[in-house]
């Protein structure tokens, strides 16, 4: 099975009157690679999860890397609280949306009320999904990432937080 590609970056888009709004073309490409069913005639298929009343935004996910989480979630012990929780929020606070052929997604006015859409959306890659805030609630957000970030020296490495590969067992000595 081949990897599926990844979202980068981020980018602010007009949302209009009627709750449209323009995907940018390269996040579009990876819905389409996403969606098993599309062909370039076809609207393409997403899944929004707009979770649980405190959150202020929306996660846009792939056909696929949805059924992935689905499958992880089925994998859980039945009745676990982990997945009444995970059904809950990527199944009972979720959509399938479309967006057409011309690169629009109409998000319905209860989404966009929910999260403060009015004119603009702020779009954020988070790899497998994509993050859509208000953007003035995101600003707000993203200061939790910059205390936690504070924490560590100007010149520190994040990527330090990665596995250099499999946990070593450690040495009895």
């Amino acid at each position: 099975m081949p990897v599926a590609r990844k979202f980068r970056g981020s980018e602010e888009v007009k949302v209009d009157g009627k709750g449209r709004m323009s995907i940018p073309a390269r996040f579009r490409r990876i819905f389409e690679a996403g969606d098993p069913d599309w062909k370039p005639s076809d609207r393409t298929r997403l899944i929004v999860v707009y979770g649980p009343e405190s959150w202020k935004k929306l996660e846009f996910y792939t056909v696929e890397a949805a059924d992935r989480i689905d499958r992880e979630i089925d994998a859980l012990p039945r009745g676990s609280q982990q997945r009444l929780w995970l059904e809950t929020l990527m199944n009972g606070t979720a959509t399938e949306a479309e967006i057409d052929t011309d690169g629009r997604l109409v998000l319905p006015q209860k989404l966009r009320d929910k999260v403060g859409l009015e004119s603009e959306a702020f779009f954020t890659s988070k790899g497998d999904f994509i993050e859509v805030w208000n953007p003035g609630n995101y600003s707000e957000a993203s200061g939790t990432l910059q205390e936690f970030m504070a924490q560590f020296p100007a010149d520190f490495d994040p990527r330090s937080f990665l596995s250099a590969g499999p946990a070593q067992a450690p040495q009895e000595g």
